[in-house]
């Protein structure tokens, strides 16, 4: 950065004709070498001014009067210019200062500043007192202040502030609040919505339950009437094999009266020549003398089913004979094995098995 030239120095003449005010040596000798020329200062050719400076600092007084505001601002404008300073008896240098005025003008009357006025006021006393306290009270500004605020008497800039945040908490707050509650019954709501849909499952389980059991008892309660109502009309078809006797002993009963080792049929006890019935319509298949079983007759139904009467104490049939249901083929006797008058019946199906007379007598619709 190039500075400018030093300011040249006069050659001083003495001048012992010239005198000043003072008496001492005039000006008129100081001897001119060379032209003039304008000296603009910079920060590297002007010494720091050094010395105390009254600065004013901020506070809660308020601000300096407008003199001292105006004495600061033509030190400052005098430091931002730089100054000039006569240095072992060299003579002042001509600095040629900034018009101001052009800006003063301009500035705004220092009364008219919001909370200076009064303080830049020459009053003195208890007025001056009252109105300093006014006005420090006042608020510097009052950008920011609403309606609402004036209204509730936080005018001031920070009260003002402090309130509004205040406000915004206690909103943030309440949302907060809202949320937290919102959410609380939204989980009531689901809850209650899940018991109460599990109420109803449960309800409509029962409700099919019962429905299923219903169903199921007039399903079986109709099964039962038409079985009923097949096996009376059965019945009539069918017939007991003898009356008035006493069921002694019945099919599988053990013992060792029976070669094989088990009962094989259904004994009617009854006194002798006890009328013998046939038990359905059917043919004689065979008819007279069988050992152990003494005078036996056997009836094959029509569905290869056959009936064993056995221990007869006589025969009314021969062998090939038609016989229809109720039709006296014989009578009670005690022939054969026996230990008493009674009638030994066996059924045996059409492949041969060997079944428990008192269940087919039942499926016939007949109930010994």
């Amino acid at each position: 950065m190039a500075s400018n030239r030093p300011a040249p120095e006069a050659l001083y003449v003495p001048n012992d004709s010239a005198e000043g005010p003072d008496g001492s040596p005039g000006f008129a000798a100081y001897a001119t070498q060379e032209p003039w020329e304008e000296w603009n200062p910079t920060a590297e050719s002007v010494r720091p001014v050094r010395g105390r400076h009254r600065v004013h600092k901020k506070g809660g007084g308020g601000l300096a009067r407008s003199s001292t505001v105006l004495g600061v601002g033509v030190i400052a404008a005098v430091g931002a210019g730089g100054i000039a300073t006569a240095q072992g008896g060299k003579p002042p240098v001509s600095i040629a200062m900034p018009d101001m005025s052009a800006v003063t003008d301009k500035l705004p009357e220092a009364e008219s500043l919001p909370g200076v006025g009064s303080l830049i006021s020459d009053d003195s006393g208890e007025d001056a007192g009252t109105t300093t306290t006014a006005a420090a009270a006042a608020p510097l500004s009052s950008a920011g202040v609403t309606t609402a605020d004036a209204e509730q008497g936080t005018t001031g800039a920070g009260e003002a502030l402090r309130a509004r945040i205040m406000q915004q908490a206690e909103n943030q707050q309440n949302q907060a609040d809202d949320a937290v509650r919102k959410a609380a019954e939204d989980a009531a709501v689901k809850k209650a919505a899940a018991q109460a849909k599990a109420q109803q499952d449960k309800a409509t389980a029962a409700a099919r339950a019962k429905a299923a059991e219903e169903k199921r008892k007039k399903e079986e309660a109709a099964r039962k009437k038409a079985e009923a109502e097949r096996l009376a009309k059965l019945a009539k078809s069918f017939s007991l094999p003898t009356s008035s006797y006493t069921l002694t002993s019945h099919f599988g009963d053990s013992g060792s009266m029976w070669s094989s080792g088990r009962h094989t049929g259904l004994d009617f006890a009854a006194p002798t020549g006890t009328p013998l019935k046939a038990v359905h319509t059917g043919t004689i298949k065979e008819s007279g003398w069988a050992g152990a079983y003494g005078y036996r007759t056997i009836l094959e139904l029509e569905d290869g089913t056959e009936i064993w009467y056995a221990h007869q104490s006589s025969v009314s049939v021969s062998a090939g004979q038609k016989v229809t249901t109720g039709e006296v083929i014989g009578r009670v006797g005690a022939t054969g094995n026996v230990t008493g008058a009674h009638l030994h019946m066996e059924v045996h199906t059409s492949g041969g098995a060997n079944v428990d007379p008192l269940a087919w007598l039942r499926g016939k619709g007949l109930n010994p």
